[in-house]
């Protein structure tokens, strides 16, 4: 049967034939898929495109087409292809065999053993994707499977940030990352560079597993998801009877502040493991609401936290160059020039990350369709450069005055070089000090490059 993709059963894509569809989703289909002797069962995902879609489920995948190839170990699924996104996207994976855990919290809540059995699988996980330097940043039932053999591995990284790779999600300033039950404060208030927001939502899995209920809700609104910065959960003790150690490692990965959190997704993992060895303070007592003074002092370290990370910034391993894109004039002679700048700046520092950005019009009834079609060229106006994905980004912003547009972005994302071009044809007529180029040299809190069309029989720019 043919798909909203256009796949049916049958079909070859790239020496892959599709098998049955296994899952569709807000974000996308995964189809079983043969092919390549790889010695494992193996599942295509492709991302839901077109118009009406969410533009989110296309940073989604193009994170995780750049994070999963270089994962290593049983915690994550073996990469095995990816496709081209101006073609057909797709990325083929290994299929873990196993239960997904989203059936086990179906019949929460499990026994105290069961649970810490679960959760020590997933903090061991977590523990070996903390050391490569990734952040899941979705930690749920759902992307959990217990696999047939023993242990947990963690699935879907379309939200996950790479320490070393740009960051898709935390640049558009558009998406929180994770799924609201189980987001930690840290994405709640916008820094997704701490693993122990890891921790915090595997605090939230185990409190479900050992009580049947969510400790902060499923909120909808940004106003719920802000409870979790100042409301203590109810004790888990008083919704099920758990031992005290158990509700001891629950309520410690959910402190609002992660410094009062396990450090470590390794010393969680141990404590679920020798529940003998927990080291007991008042959080294991805990029997009802801490009352007024105790919420009150949460709050207040939850006020402390917004302000920490609202100066926090994530170390940049690299020089970071913007380079402005005009999408919207496909047809503009500026743009060979602005390419070849692009191929110099490479070739002289091959060490930099890209960053490129088009700013267009903001329409409201274009929706997420026009997000796409901007995004489709500025990836097509890429592709000859046959960039790594951990080398650059793209980025799409609507707004009104693209001069401030582009400002704003350089500051949030402490870029180092800006390029773009001399004013284009809708600017001939305006003096130089009305152009977006010269609003953006005069007001950049870094260097500027201009890049001018080459004089008849020249090739510089």
């Amino acid at each position: 049967m043919r798909d909203v993709h256009g796949i049916e059963p049958g079909a070859r894509i790239d020496g892959f034939e599709i098998g049955e569809r296994v899952h569709a989703g807000a974000m996308g289909t995964l189809y079983r898929v043969t092919g390549p002797d790889t010695g494992f069962p193996m599942v295509m995902k492709v991302p839901r495109l077109g118009e009406g879609e969410d533009a989110s489920g296309l940073l989604g995948f193009e994170a995780e087409v750049t994070i999963l190839p270089v994962l290593e170990g049983p915690q994550s699924p073996r990469f095995v292809a990816s496709g081209a996104i101006s073609k057909l996207p797709y990325l083929v994976m290994e299929w873990i065999e196993g239960t997904s855990l989203a059936e086990r919290a179906a019949h929460a809540p499990i026994a105290p053993e069961a649970v810490a059995h679960v959760g020590a699988a997933i903090a061991e996980a977590l523990h070996a994707l903390h050391r490569q330097e990734v952040v899941h940043h979705d930690v749920k039932p759902d992307n959990v499977i217990l696999r047939r053999e023993g242990g947990a591995a963690l699935i879907d990284y379309g939200l996950a940030r790479h320490a070393r790779f740009p960051d898709l999600l935390a640049e558009e300033r558009r998406f929180f990352s994770g799924s609201a039950p189980y987001i930690a404060p840290e994405p709640v208030l916008g820094t997704r560079n701490d693993a122990r927001s890891d921790l915090f939502s595997l605090g939230v899995v185990l409190y479900q597993l050992a009580t049947g209920h969510l400790p902060f809700g499923a909120p909808r609104a940004l106003a719920g998801l802000r409870d979790r910065l100042w409301r203590d959960p109810v004790p888990p003790a008083t919704l099920a009877p758990i031992p005290p150690w158990l509700q001891e490692v629950i309520l410690r990965c959910l402190e609002t502040d992660a410094a009062l959190r396990y450090q470590s997704a390794g010393h969680l993992a141990f404590d679920l493991r020798n529940p003998g060895q927990v080291e007991l303070t008042a959080r294991a007592a805990r029997s009802g609401s801490t009352g007024f003074w105790g919420q009150a002092a949460r709050w207040w370290r939850g006020h402390g936290l917004r302000l920490e990370h609202a100066t926090a910034r994530d170390p940049e391993p690299a020089p970071v160059v913007l380079v402005a894109v005009d999408t919207e004039n496909e047809g503009d002679d500026r743009h060979p020039a602005l390419q070849r700048a692009v191929r110099r700046i490479l070739a002289s520092a091959p060490e930099i990350r890209l960053v490129f950005v088009s700013v267009v019009p903001a329409v409201l009834d274009a929706g997420e369709s026009a997000q796409l079609e901007h995004r489709m060229r500025l990836r097509s106006w890429v592709s000859p450069f046959a960039l790594p994905p951990h080398r650059h980004s793209l980025h799409v912003l609507e707004a009104a005055d693209a001069a401030a547009a582009l400002l704003a972005f350089a500051r949030a994302n402490l870029v180092d070089l800006i390029v773009l071009g001399a004013p284009g044809p809708s600017q001939l007529r305006l003096a130089w000090w009305r152009s977006v180029a010269s609003t953006v040299t005069s007001q950049a809190p870094c260097s500027v490059h201009v890049v001018r069309r080459p004089a008849a029989g020249h090739d510089w720019v």
